[in-house]
């Protein structure tokens, strides 16, 4: 087997594509044959040493991952070789093959492609934890994704849509807005060039967004709080542009407003029957038509590098797939 092996987490640059003897799965593992990883951002912090894991070294980043069973473990009764799976294990995935826990493998239904599989977990997951559970999003409410041309901001959309809402999408250029018209968005804002808080008051009525999904963070945050509806729900997701805002505590007591976290991988560990109801539901959403990933690209896994630039271009619309 091959796979990108970072032994010293000070950037891209340090990865390596190394040829490695092809491990056989202890109790519990399933080996896997890589058909094709996703890049995420905590690909690119994880390598940077910023991540919140910190993996022993060396490891093979690439969080997310689908492909075929080669051979399984000890007690591994759910799964058998030559069954296509997608898996989200943290690393591992930038590889040709990968040992992986056998819970953490999401066996996948037919026509359901290496490459949508491969970009499906983790953006998915998160927006439904996010927009279903943690914000109890009702049909007719007005929700705001912000980056949402990006990987899970695309996923919000198509669940706020599924659940019955309307859309306002925000995101740099006029072509990541078409983009989320596309995908069902109602309203777009092109971020670079209007006024946040003046465009939300005109698609509101002046009465605000009821969710705000933020996985950005940075100087968009306090304003587009500062426009959250009376019993708004503000979804802490994440913080792609880097700094991690502060809000005035006075925001949320004058809407009657809610900051709420969203932390998808500790949800699944703490409230497992629930994550794997809920990841059963979206299967049934993905074959009904209702969710599908957006896809910027595929590139060959030998070109993780290159892959890499483009993402820290913020030229990705959706998800870049590498494939094997």
């Amino acid at each position: 087997m091959h796979a990108w092996l970072c032994t010293n987490p000070t950037g891209v640059e340090a990865l390596t594509w190394t040829e490695q003897p092809t491990p056989a799965p202890k109790a519990g593992e399933v080996l896997i044959e890589i058909k094709a990883a996703s890049l995420n951002f905590p690909d690119l912090l994880i390598v940077q040493n910023k991540y919140q894991i910190k993996p022993p070294l060396p490891f093979v980043p690439g969080s997310e991952y689908a492909g075929v069973v080669q051979a399984v473990g000890e007690g591994v009764t759910h799964l058998k070789p030559g069954q296509a799976v997608a898996c989200l294990s943290g690393t591992g995935g930038f590889g040709t093959h990968t040992l992986a826990p056998a819970a953490l493998c999401m066996p996948l239904p037919p026509q359901f492609p290496m490459v949508d599989a491969a970009a499906f977990i983790m953006i998915y997951a998160t927006s439904y934890h996010a927009l279903i559970d943690r914000a109890a999003l009702r049909a007719g409410e007005t929700v705001l994704v912000l980056g949402a041309a990006g990987g899970v901001g695309t996923a919000a959309i198509q669940i706020a849509k599924a659940a019955g809402a309307r859309v306002i999408a925000a995101a740099s250029t006029d072509d990541k807005c078409a983009l989320c018209t596309s995908i069902g968005a109602d309203a777009t804002i092109n971020y670079s060039r209007d006024n946040l808080r003046d465009a939300l008051k005109a698609l509101t009525d002046g009465k605000g967004p009821d969710v705000i999904y933020d996985p950005v963070g940075g100087d968009f945050a306090e304003p587009a709080f500062r426009s959250i509806a009376w019993r708004g729900r503000y979804l802490v997701v994440g913080f792609a542009s880097g700094p991690i805002p502060s809000l005035p505590l006075n925001l949320p007591l004058l809407k009657g407003a809610s900051i709420v976290g969203v932390f998808w991988g500790d949800f699944a560990k703490r409230e497992p029957k629930a994550n794997a109801a809920m990841m059963g539901e979206l299967a049934q959403w993905y074959a009904q038509g209702k969710i599908k990933p957006v896809i910027d690209r595929t590139m060959p896994m030998a070109e993780l590098p290159a892959a890499y630039a483009h993402m820290g271009s913020r030229g990705v619309k959706g998800k870049l797939v590498l494939v094997n």
